[in-house]
């Protein structure tokens, strides 16, 4: 259950999820003629079975809030156990709403209308079997894509050894420090700060990332953490996301007072 599930976070992927569901929705209902639907004239089908889509489409929308709520609670971490506790909040909020739908509007309260029980164990969770598969289909589909986006984005920074390489997004790469034969990469990882050796030389790492600027002669840093600067003891540093303090060399100040001025415009 703690396993990383694929997750898009985007409301307008949610959004044409929501759309697909109430398309879906309609055409189950206007076909299989559940609910009675079978005594509705041709007009009335039109009416309300698209209002049953459009009904389980904005419930699926309503949950969107407790989704970012989820997801920032579990430190911008989706799993399968997040994944269920969604789709039991939907199921839940669905159950409500349409049977709201039924009794109020399609029945108006009338009292052969059927029962909750009824409603529940014949009508509402077999249709949810019909249901899910289109939920999870859509869901799981965008967060590939966006799983594929981010690894597509990745950099590599590589070490001599056949094996030995790190690959990561730019932005969660702080910084880097020379450590005898070895150079140690300090990165962000789903919100925690990491460190891992690669067997390196701080200027072969220079040359094939660019993006990452000279601070000392023992280390690398990327300007998009910086966060300000301290001075004492006539040394200058740099502070940097998780509050990384890293030693400038004066020689050096000019090019990252560029850099970083460059990366926060």
């Amino acid at each position: 259950m703690k396993r990383k599930y694929p997750f898009d976070p985007s409301i307008k992927h949610h959004f044409i999820v929501a759309l697909g569901l109430a398309i879906w929705v309609f055409i189950f209902l206007f076909f299989t003629e559940p609910l009675d639907v079978n005594e509705f004239g041709p007009q009335e089908k039109l009416i309300y079975m698209p209002l049953y889509g459009v009904f389980t489409s904005l419930c699926y929308l309503a949950t969107l809030p407790f989704q970012v709520w989820l997801y920032k609670r579990n430190n911008q971490k989706w799993t399968h156990g997040s994944e269920l506790i969604q789709f039991l909040f939907l199921i839940i909020l669905g159950f409500i709403v349409t049977r709201s739908v039924y009794y109020y509007i399609v029945m108006e309260q009338h009292p052969n209308a059927y029962t909750i029980d009824y409603f529940a164990t014949a009508i509402y969770f077999p249709g949810i079997l019909t249901i899910f598969p289109i939920i999870a289909i859509g869901r799981w589909s965008f967060g590939k894509y966006k799983d594929k986006k981010l690894e597509d984005q990745k950099i590599e920074i590589q070490g001599t050894g056949n094996y030995e390489s790190l690959k990561l997004l730019l932005n969660d790469l702080i910084c880097i420090q020379s450590s005898d034969n070895y150079v140690e990469i300090t990165y962000r990882e789903d919100g925690e700060i990491k460190k891992q050796l690669i067997r390196n030389k701080l200027t072969e790492v220079e040359i094939s990332r660019p993006e990452l600027i000279r601070a000392h002669r023992s280390f690398l840093i990327n300007p998009y953490h910086f966060k300000q600067w301290k001075t004492g003891n006539r040394k200058v540093f740099v502070i940097l996301s998780s509050d990384i303090e890293v030693p400038v060399s004066k020689t050096y100040q000019p090019n990252i007072e560029e850099a970083v001025k460059s990366a926060t415009e």
